[in-house]
């Protein structure tokens, strides 16, 4: 969340920044200065009240000692309207803690310089296009058709199980699935990323502190005996590895990766642009985060994007990189870029990664802090990107390789599969 002292310090900054998301600010930024306002003058009081007890408790203790049993006394009733009065202040000042905490959770975080105004995925800017689009034959079809014909992914048979949203991934379809979970990890790892096994459900504390809620409570699976939600992404159990921990500078950059399914209710999406594997309520993904230090943070955001790039270059599907809008992007990020992968079948693009960059939004909700050169604890950055989402990678290469006669394997990932046709 957002520092109130950065809110104090440069309140115009801010508006003008949430304006890009199409969010007046003012009037909820102005609550939160009062509020804080307020909550310094409570503690002031309460540190002043605590500390006049504690100095009466002393001369009462020094009066009894001397035998002025008389005058301890008197001093005895004083010190329970001081008690009273500082639990009254303590009351007070905890409601105000709870009201701001509240207040800051609604605010999103304020995009970066470059991100342009809009309101929907039609204003993002593309800053990057690669890769030809081929030619298909006359015959080719949408990925979902050639995951029956080819058998390699069963829909309604996900759906006889669980549900709409839940593929079943068959024989080669499930080889090559296990075959870019291997070598997007393998890439991460040779790119200086330490691989993690990560939990699969989080407790509250941890959706709070990447964003996810209050924001999303609604797109997550919530166990509601336990308490606990099924991840929506890698990040989330990921990220939280660092809540409350104060780092070296010497500890930074970190750097992570880790595969895991993903679960996402998706609510309200409907329609053909949600059919097969375009959007799903649980899918394979292998995600890459960062711990940087604030002056380095932007230099890496740029070299994760550049990963993904190289990953995307070598799988050979053509695809366009996205600076998203103030209306599109997400509530948590100062800064994202958007993968999108062209589905030749669909002729629409698919996205397939979101590279983004934090700042000090996540850590300042995970306490994520490092002592900085001056031996002073500051928060740090957090980043992260898919590296990559499966469904539409695959879609995409289902897609995109098609012959009249079977399907090509991309040529990096044969020594993955043994196998280089479907």
């Amino acid at each position: 969340m957002l520092q109130v002292p950065f809110i104090r310090d440069h309140k115009q900054k801010v508006i003008e920044g949430l304006k890009k998301r199409n969010l007046d600010a003012e009037q909820m930024l102005d609550e939160v200065i009062a509020l804080d306002e307020n909550r310094r003058r409570l503690q002031t009081e309460l540190d002043n009240t605590l500390a006049e007890s504690n100095s009466l408790s002393k001369e009462i203790g020094n009066l009894f000692k001397s035998g002025e049993t008389d005058k301890a006394n008197a001093l005895k009733n004083k010190t329970g309207d001081l008690k009273e009065a500082s639990k009254t202040l303590g009351d007070e000042l905890n409601a105000t803690i709870e009201a701001l905490n509240q207040l800051l959770y609604k605010l999103p975080n304020v995009p970066h310089d470059s991100v342009p105004a809009g309101t929907t995925a039609d204003d993002n800017e593309e800053v990057f296009r690669k890769g030809d689009i081929p030619t298909l034959h006359a015959n080719a079809l949408p990925h979902w058709e050639l995951a029956k014909k080819y058998d390699i992914i069963d829909f309604e048979l996900g759906n006889k199980i669980t549900g709409a949203g839940f593929p079943v991934y068959k024989g080669k379809g499930a080889k090559l699935q296990r075959a870019l979970i291997s070598y997007f990890l393998d890439k991460n790892i040779n790119a200086g990323y330490t691989e993690y096994q990560l939990p699969l459900l989080v407790n509250a504390a941890s959706g709070f502190g990447t964003g996810q809620l209050p924001d999303k409570e609604g797109q997550m699976y919530h166990v509601t005996e336990d308490d606990l939600y099924l991840i929506p992404t890698a990040e989330v159990p990921g990220t939280n590895i660092f809540r409350d921990e104060l780092l070296n500078a010497s500890d930074l950059p970190i750097g992570i990766t880790g595969y895991t399914p993903c679960f996402r209710r998706e609510a309200g999406s409907y329609g053909a642009h949600v059919r097969g594997l375009n959007r799903l309520h649980q899918f394979d993904k292998v995600e890459i985060l960062r711990v940087e230090h604030p002056d380095n943070s932007y230099k890496a955001l740029d070299g994760m994007v550049e990963h993904v790039k190289e990953i995307l270059d070598e799988l050979k599907l053509p695809y366009r990189i996205l600076r998203l809008c103030g209306g599109d992007i997400g509530f948590t990020s100062a800064l994202t870029y958007d993968f999108e992968v062209f589905s030749t079948a669909q002729d629409r693009w698919l996205e397939i990664s979101s590279v983004s960059n934090f700042e000090t939004f996540q850590a300042n909700r995970l306490k994520l802090r490092f002592r900085n050169a001056e031996g002073k604890s500051e928060l740090a950055h957090t980043l992260n990107g898919s590296s990559l989402a499966l469904p539409r990678v695959l879609a995409g290469i289902l897609e995109n390789y098609q012959t009249e006669d079977g399907i090509k394997i991309p040529e990096v990932l044969i020594p993955y599969t043994g196998f280089d046709k479907i």
